[in-house]
């Protein structure tokens, strides 16, 4: 059989795993993954991932990619592969593209979103999938210093301390902040859209937006922050069950 290029929409919860990229001794979605089509093949693979989401965090649309040696069509493939798979992970597309696609250097922009509940009672059917943050947040406010993060920016002050990468600037084409009310409870999102993403910057930026929520921060703020190349300047980090990523789009 010729090998096949197979690219793969994946959606998962990643409540119970050590985030996406395989890490020696933990369950990782990647890990999982790997291990599904190998079982499915018996023969060994490697599967590659357009992004590196964290620990907790879960995606409606991570892509993947990997080769494969096999009669299966790949309109099948989808539903193979996530037969092989646990409840919290499925593979939602397969599609075959071409010999040198390119899964991390052809993406044209990315969209995360950040879901916070403000309501006094835990949701706790969603709970593994938000931040419970019972407190009065100023809508307009965060909205006002979310459009501040539009553009082509060094975004150094909210990558963790940790990401030693060289080039952090990043273009953000949107930065949306609505609200859903259900009764008296809200919930609230931060849709964050970019060519690229610093390690925990969408998180960096949805706690530094709860400063300006809550008040301890006016929107201009923002503009301090982005000066001060800082991780210190920014706000806190927001809890990871509250991020999930919705989608990658290819050139």
């Amino acid at each position: 059989m010729a090998v096949r290029n197979i690219k793969l929409t994946i959606v998962y919860d990643g409540t119970e795993y050590h985030g996406w990229q395989i890490q020696p001794g933990l369950r990782t979605i990647a890990g999982v993954l790997t291990d599904a089509i190998q079982d499915l093949l018996d023969a060994e693979v490697r599967l590659f991932g357009a992004s590196r989401t964290d620990a907790g965090v879960s995606a409606l649309g991570q892509v993947g990619l990997v080769q494969i040696d096999s009669a299966i069509p790949t309109e099948n493939l989808a539903r193979a592969i996530t037969d092989k798979l646990p409840p919290d992970i499925a593979v939602a597309e397969a599609v075959e593209v071409a010999e040198g696609f390119d899964l991390m250097g052809a993406v044209k922009s990315k969209l995360y979103r950040y879901t916070i509940f403000t309501g006094r009672v835990r949701p706790v059917l969603e709970i593994r999938h938000c931040w419970h943050l019972p407190a009065k947040l100023d809508i307009t406010a965060m909205a006002e210093a979310a459009k501040l993060l539009v553009g082509k920016k060094d975004f150094k002050s909210f990558a963790a301390a940790v990401d030693k990468r060289e080039n952090t600037v990043r273009t953000i084409f949107r930065c949306d902040v609505t609200r859903r009310q259900a009764s008296e409870n809200d919930w609230i999102y931060v849709d964050a859209e970019g060519d690229g993403f610093l390690y925990n910057m969408v998180r960096n930026i949805v706690g530094t937006l709860v400063e300006v929520g809550v008040g301890r921060w006016r929107p201009e703020k923002i503009n301090e922050i982005l000066e001060a190349k800082d991780r210190t300047a920014a706000g806190r980090l927001a809890p990871a069950q509250g991020l999930c990523l919705m989608w990658i789009k290819y050139a």
